[in-house]
């Protein structure tokens, strides 16, 4: 396997992890085949105690009826210290999201801690994102080019929309450390679970364990469904367990 090496966007430091600890395809395949992905990691979390989810009402997806399943590469963006008018006429952009792109493994979903206002990443950033393989991307920060995402058909979660360019007020200052996105910490190799009610943020040392929960209460509503839809009475329902 061919080593990754930085763009050198960034000082090498600010560069946390050069490589992602990879999930087994076993526990990423069994998130993929829940049936409600988001709302049935979310009642697993609560029977186990783990703070992981975000609802589509603070981060909504730019497009419906999307969703993904892969491993968090993180981003994390500051407000720019120099003035904007100033750094626009010096040329001086502190975008460095594309170091992020650039150590992308195919499957992986771009999360980025970012700022409210500017722009953190417009669309031809997007594109080289998806074409270095990223699936997806969830920002807690304002993007442009919304137009752009949606014609890619590439799922996004974010703030909102502007038209205000990014490059001269704010800077990336950490890639694959961890992140803050609405309250739930998020470390480079997260699984991340999206879909239009919200997204599921598993601790990768919890993956397995929230699996099996995930596996359990799937099954119980799978189970329920089938009976409701057989026209079994509602007394025998309500006197069966499920989950």
């Amino acid at each position: 396997m061919t080593e990754k090496k930085t763009l050198g966007k960034l000082p090498r430091e600010a560069i946390r992890r050069l490589e992602l600890p990879r999930l087994s395809e076993d526990i990423i395949n069994g998130f993929k085949a829940l049936v409600d992905l988001t709302g049935t990691i979310s009642d697993a979390c609560d029977e186990l105690g783990i703070v992981a989810i975000v609802p589509a009402c603070e981060l909504p997806p730019v497009s419906t009826g999307k969703r993904i399943i892969g491993q968090a590469v993180t981003v994390r963006n500051i407000r720019h210290s120099t003035q904007v008018h100033k750094a626009a006429l010096d040329k001086a952009s502190g975008q460095g999201e594309t170091e992020a792109h650039n150590l992308a493994t195919p499957g992986d979903v771009l999360v980025m801690q970012g700022v409210i206002g500017c722009s953190n990443m417009g669309g031809q950033s997007a594109t080289i994102a998806r074409r270095e393989g990223f699936i997806g991307a969830i920002v807690d920060g304002t993007l442009r080019d919304p137009d752009q995402y949606r014609q890619m058909g590439w799922p996004v979660w974010c703030r909102g929309f502007t038209p205000i360019t990014g490059k001269w007020r704010m800077q990336t200052v950490e890639v694959n450390g961890t992140v803050e996105i609405a309250g739930v910490a998020v470390s480079p190799g997260d699984l991340v679970c999206a879909d239009e009610a919200g997204i599921a943020f598993v601790p990768y040392a919890q993956a397995a364990m929230i699996l099996d929960a995930s596996r359990k209460i799937d099954g119980g509503d799978t189970r329920r469904k089938a009976d409701i839809d057989s026209g079994v009475p509602l007394a025998e329902i309500l006197q069966r367990k499920y989950k």
